[in-house]
């Protein structure tokens, strides 16, 4: 891979606050054109990578995004990278044309007529007051002033969070319909997994601070076999040590990280596995896992 290609690079990352260890020796890399889906319970460490990424928070160990340190660089950083937080707030009292107009001369790559083009998507009109606006509204709004910045790395953190199913469609309709472009990348730190998993091209998991699992959706298929099977054949599917047992359509299925040998296979009725069952097979809420690292 050319190293232009790869827009995020972390070796051995850690981070702490305090005595609490957030981010566990974590390594990876995104390359351009990808939509990453970032997935862990809460306390899982989502956050605290994000906010590492945009150069928030201090960390151990080797981070570059875009070629730069996030800490160091930051400044030079957040000209091409953008980042919705989970708690992202719009000034209530300004209108849109206010707001289109305060980015136009806050960032140097932002284009007001783009931001105008992009919310012509939506039910939002640029005479509107941000107060006046539902709160699906406000989040496509905010998209648009995002999106109309010319960024390689756009960072979510829960973008969706507390809208409607029809809000949350829309949103992810316009940003793959008017962002993704193949060079550029997306990562999106959710827990709607069914809802993300059409959308993204990899999926990144967090289990207390750790990286469980990196992976694109093309290589689930390949790794992962799950099982469907009869309760007569449970007992021989067990032995065989699946990482998963659960109920799929009112159906017995077992999941196995790698083939199971054949006389298990012979057992059952292959079908694909989902990111739900991959996210319960090798993550934990914390209530039913307490220990901590």
């Amino acid at each position: 891979m050319n190293p232009n290609d790869t827009l995020i690079r972390a070796e051995g990352l850690s981070l702490r606050y305090g005595k609490k260890l957030a981010l566990d020796n974590l390594s990876f890399s995104i390359p351009k054109g990808r939509v990453v889906g970032l997935l862990g319970h809460n306390g899982a460490g989502k956050t605290s990578l994000m906010k590492a990424l945009v150069g928030l928070a201090g960390h151990d160990g080797q981070l570059e995004v875009l070629g730069l340190s996030p800490r160091r660089e930051r400044v030079a950083l957040l000209q091409s990278v953008t980042y919705i937080p989970d708690v992202a707030i719009l000034p209530r009292w300004a209108r849109v044309e206010q707001l289109i107009t305060l980015m136009s001369g806050l960032h140097p790559k932002f284009s007001a007529e783009r931001a105008r083009a992009l919310l012509k998507r939506t039910s939002v009109q640029t005479t509107d007051k941000v107060k006046a606006l539902s709160r699906g509204m406000v989040v496509q709004l905010h998209l648009a002033l995002i999106a109309a910045v010319d960024a390689r790395l756009m960072i979510l953190d829960e973008p969706t969070l507390g809208l409607d199913v029809l809000s949350r469609k829309a949103f992810y309709d316009m940003l793959l319909d008017e962002w993704c472009d193949g060079e550029r990348s997306v990562l999106i730190s959710t827990h709607q997994v069914e809802e993300v998993e059409a959308l993204l091209s990899d999926v990144m998991m967090l289990n207390e601070g750790k990286l469980v699992l990196n992976i694109s959706l093309e290589q689930i298929d390949q790794r992962f076999v799950a099982l469907k099977h009869s309760p007569q054949t449970a007992e021989a599917i067990a032995a065989a040590h699946p990482i998963l047992r659960y109920r799929q359509q009112g159906e017995a299925a077992a999941l196995f990280d790698g083939a199971p040998p054949a006389e298990v296979s012979a057992l059952g009725q292959r079908m694909r596995p989902s990111l739900v069952d991959l996210f319960v097979a090798l993550t934990r809420a914390p209530e039913i896992n307490p220990q901590r690292t």
